[in-house]
């Protein structure tokens, strides 16, 4: 598996005021959209390139664009979805699909409870989003039900990670590239990424 770190400044000043446990919804939510349009800049950086023909107000020129691939943001439920804006401003064209999972709070294991997928999945690049991969459970399962679906370019998008969800992504999916932000300590009794923000999804949408 190929981690990715993403340390530019904008992104790490950015991540501080995630972490804040003083920054309130609003501040928090369009924050983790800043923070996933600039992820997005990075993860996409591989795409193709095609030259094509085009008459500017002053000449004809040479230029480039990018060469017909389809894209699918994936977010997972409920978090993943605060990550979405933020980059389908930059892409508007990708479709999005929704993968629903939470965790159990006694066994700390995926449990899958919605998934739509767009019909011709194998033939785009996915994009997992997820702030946090953390016991890495939802992360392997979402990457499983797109392989299942017959995707086949899969890449993470995590704000924050845990050494166990790496290592779990690690071991059960080798060819997903994950991006992050910040590989930090260790989990909690209850799961929870140390230091790292709290709950991402409590967080975005305000609900504790």
């Amino acid at each position: 598996m190929s981690l990715v770190l993403l340390t530019h400044p904008l992104i790490q000043h950015k991540l501080t005021i995630l972490r804040d446990i003083t920054t309130g919804v609003k501040i928090f939510r369009e924050v983790v959209g800043e923070i996933a349009m600039l992820m997005c800049y990075e993860a996409m950086r591989s795409l193709p390139l095609e030259d094509v023909e085009i008459t500017t107000p002053v000449a004809r020129a040479s230029s480039k664009m990018i060469s017909g691939k389809k894209l699918a943001l994936v977010p997972i439920l409920r978090a993943g979805l605060g990550m979405v804006d933020g980059i389908i401003s930059l892409v508007p064209s990708a479709k999005v699909a929704h993968i629903g999972l939470y965790r159990d709070p006694e066994t700390l294991q995926p449990v899958e409870y919605y998934c739509k997928l767009p019909p011709d999945i194998m033939e785009r690049d996915c994009f997992v989003l997820d702030p946090m991969l953390a016991t890495g459970g939802t992360a392997v399962a979402a990457s499983g039900y797109l392989k299942e679906a017959g995707a086949r370019s899969i890449k993470l998008l995590s704000i924050l990670c845990a050494p166990p969800g790496v290592a779990k992504m690690e071991e059960e999916h080798p060819d997903v590239v994950v991006f992050t932000c910040a590989v930090d300590d260790h989990l909690n009794d209850h799961g929870y990424i140390v230091p790292g923000l709290g709950d991402a999804g409590d967080r975005i949408f305000g609900t504790k």
